[in-house]
C-alpha cells in the first residue's frame, strides 16, 4: 500500500468510545484513518493491470470503461471499510505499538468509525454486485474477511498473515474476473503480491509484538519466537525470489530487456537486500524499516506492468 505526521501523543481514549467526531478540516485524521496512500495504490494496480496486462494498446475510453470505474470504486470502499474496521478492534493494542498514531478513539468517534466501516463495506459489495454476481460474492468474501481478520484471525499464527495476503492477491486478479482475458500474467502478479504480503504481514507482527503479547494475541513470533519466524519469512521471500528470477530470465530470453532489467534491479536485488536485512535484524526498528522495504518493492512491482 507512507506514514502522515504524527498526532500529540494522547494514549488515553475518550469515555464511551471517543471524542467528537472530526472537526471540519481534519482530513489528516481521516485520510490516516483509511490508509489514502495505500487506496491510492490499490487503485494505481487496478488501472496497470486492466491497461498493462489485459488490455495493452486499447484506447482510453475502453481501458477507462465505466464498469471498470465502479470495480475500482467498489474495491477502495471495501479496502477503506477493512483498514476502519481493523483500527476501531485495534484501539488498545494501538495505544502501545502505536501511541502517537490512534485515529479511532481520538479524532473520530467508535460508533462513527463502524458506520462508515458499514457503510463502505455495503456500497462495495452492492456496487460489484451490480456489475456481476462473481465480483459481489468476491467482494462480499473479501469484506467478510477483511471482518473476521480484525476480529481474531490477526490474532492467530499465521492465519492473519495469509489472510491479508489472500485479500491482496484477490484484488490484482479482480480486473481480470471483470473482463475475462485469460491473459496468464495476472496470475503471476497475484501469486508474487500474496508471497510479499505474507512476508511484510510476518515482519509486522514481529514490530508489534510487545503490544501483541499485552492483548493475548498469538502470531507467529510470540508463539514461535522471533529467530523461528525469521526463517519462515524468509521461505516465503525465497520463493517470491525465485519467482521473480524465473520472469526475468523469461523476459530476457524474448529479449524484452527494459522489463527484465526493472526486476532485476528494482524488484530482485530489493528483495535480495530484504533477505540479508531480515536476517541480521534484531531491533524493533530493524522490523519496522523491513515493514517499509516490503511495500516500495511492492509499489516497484507494479509499476514494471508499465513496461510489459
Amino acid at each position: 500500500m507512507s506514514h502522515p505526521p504524527e498526532f500529540p501523543a494522547d494514549t488515553h481514549p475518550a469515555p464511551g468510545g471517543g471524542t467528537a467526531a472530526p472537526e471540519a478540516g481534519n482530513w489528516r485524521s481521516l485520510a490516516r484513518l483509511i490508509r489514502l496512500p495505500n487506496l491510492l495504490i490499490m487503485a494505481l494496480c487496478l488501472l496497470l493491470v486492466r491497461a498493462c496486462l489485459l488490455l495493452p494498446g486499447a484506447p482510453g475510453r475502453q481501458v477507462l470503461a465505466p464498469g471498470f470505474g465502479a470495480l475500482v470504486l467498489a474495491a477502495l470502499c471495501i479496502g477503506a471499510a477493512g483498514y476502519i474496521i481493523n483500527d476501531y478492534y485495534d484501539v488498545k493494542i494501538d495505544a502501545i505499538n502505536r501511541p502517537g498514531k490512534l485515529v479511532v478513539g481520538r479524532a473520530v468517534n467508535r460508533r462513527h468509525a463502524m458506520l462508515a466501516h458499514l457503510v463502505l463495506s455495503g456500497v462495495g459489495v452492492g456496487l460489484s454486485g451490480l456489475l456481476s454476481p462473481l465480483l459481489g460474492v468476491v467482494n462480499l468474501a473479501s469484506a467478510v474477511l477483511l471482518w473476521g481478520y480484525s476480529v481474531r484471525f490477526k490474532r492467530v499464527a499465521l492465519v492473519g498473515n495469509v489472510s491479508i495476503a489472500l485479500l491482496t492477491a484477490a484484488l490484482v486478479l479482480l480486473p481480470e474476473l471483470q473482463a475475462r482475458t485469460g491473459h496468464q500474467a495476472v496470475w503471476g502478479y497475484a501469486l508474487a503480491a500474496f508471497l510479499l504480503t505474507v512476508v511484510r504481514e510476518i515482519v509486522k507482527d514481529v514490530e508489534d509484538m510487545r503490544g501483541d503479547a499485552q492483548h493475548d494475541c498469538r502470531t507467529l513470533p510470540i508463539v514461535w519466537g522471533v529467530p523461528r519466524t525469521k526463517w519462515v519469512a524468509g521461505f516465503f521471500l525465497a520463493c517470491l525470489v525465485l519467482l521473480v528470477a524465473g520472469a526475468a530470465y523469461r523476459l530476457a530470453l524474448d529479449h524484452r530487456w527494459l522489463p527484465a532489467g526493472w526486476l532485476l534491479v528494482l524488484v530482485l536485488a530489493p528483495l535480495v537486500g530484504l533477505g540479508y536485512r531480515l536476517r541480521r535484524a534484531d531491533r524493533r526498528r530493524h522490523f519496522a524499516h523491513l515493514s517499509a522495504w516490503c511495500k516500495w518493492v511492492m509499489l516497484a512491482g507494479v509499476l514494471s506492468m508499465l513496461w510489459l
